[in-house]
């Protein structure tokens, strides 16, 4: 495992957009380690005030909607507007091994190799929402680096991908037409989380596929209440195979920021995910000091043993557990 670094030497990196230094720093956030959690936490303060200043764009879509081709249409687009863009992938990891391909860096080496770009894949492991353990900790990152733009793709698993909602100020979410029961691919509580729809690959003969789809979705749209952010969610088509659309979908997330920035909806919602954020850690660190604690750790074999044979309800089992914890 290579040295870590002093957090000022990380921190001085980070700000003069030393890409090896940002990579070793996300690195270090990533880690489970308990001495490399602290320095993380260190690095993180350091950076804070340099945080915050990008557009955070979220994108996710079933598998085969070709995720990573857009994303590297998308961000040709936005570089070729003199913007800096970060983006941050989130493959599967397999649940039997743990290890993850990590291969988003092939599938987008035009993009990869754009000096106006950085692409950092990031495995889930046993985090859920489609998003890696550490996402928003690598936002702030790449924000402190200067990013303007940073787009986190999830892992493309279907209705569960709400989770990087709470992390981005603009929710994409792709589709496919022509695929079968369109308003059933993606169930309701994922679609109206979406600040627009985009229907992919419509380009050949699947263009009027793509087109009955706009018209289904957005009569679908129409049902659903009004947005706190006075944002009408957008239905709209693009082909990454012929560059069409792409253009679109960037002046639409342009248009949704100064929207919700004039509606002070933007500031709202970054406090509010903060307050989530905060929440969330502290779900995170009882489960961990809980599934760490000496005498849990006594016990726990011995009470799941009892109830996989039947000998104690899992709700009094549960209550066990807390009270070796508690007392």
């Amino acid at each position: 495992m290579r040295p870590r670094l002093a957090p000022a030497t990380y921190v001085n990196g980070i700000l003069a957009q030393d890409r090896v230094v940002l990579s070793r720093a996300i690195t270090l956030i990533e880690s489970r380690l308990l001495t490399d959690r602290q320095l993380a936490d260190e690095v993180l303060q350091l950076i804070l005030p340099h945080t915050g200043r990008s557009i955070r764009v979220g994108i996710t879509g079933v598998p085969g909607v070709g995720k990573s081709t857009f994303i590297e249409s998308l961000g040709q687009h936005i570089t070729q507007q003199g913007t800096s863009l970060a983006v941050l992938t989130v493959d599967p990891s397999s649940q039997r091994s743990g290890g993850s391909i990590l291969g988003d860096k092939t599938r987008m080496e035009t993009l990869a190799n754009n000096p106006r770009a950085y692409i950092r894949p990031s495995a889930a492991g046993t985090s859920l929402g489609g998003v890696a353990h550490r996402t928003r900790e690598a936002m702030l990152l790449c924000e402190a680096a200067g990013f303007e733009v940073i787009l986190v793709e999830t892992v493309g698993v279907g209705q569960s991908e709400t989770m990087v909602r709470g992390m981005t100020d603009f929710f994409l979410l792709l589709m496919l037409a022509g695929a079968g029961d369109e308003l059933q691919g993606m169930k309701r509580g994922i679609i109206e989380m979406a600040d627009a729809l985009a229907i992919t690959k419509a380009d050949g003969h699947n263009h009027i596929y793509a087109a009955r789809a706009v018209t289904e979705y957005q009569r679908a749209l129409h049902l659903y209440p009004a947005t706190e952010s006075g944002w009408v969610p957008k239905v709209v088509t693009c082909s990454a195979l012929e560059n069409t659309g792409i253009g679109e979908i960037w002046d639409l997330i342009r248009e949704f920021e100064q929207v919700s920035k004039g509606s002070h909806f933007f500031k709202k919602n970054r406090q509010n995910q903060t307050l989530d954020w905060m929440r969330s850690y502290i779900k995170q660190e009882l489960e961990t000091r809980f599934l760490t604690h000496p005498e849990v750790q006594l016990q726990l074999p011995l009470i799941e043993s009892a109830v996989k044979n039947g000998e104690q309800l899992p709700i009094q089992a549960a209550k066990d557990l807390l009270y070796f914890f508690f007392k």
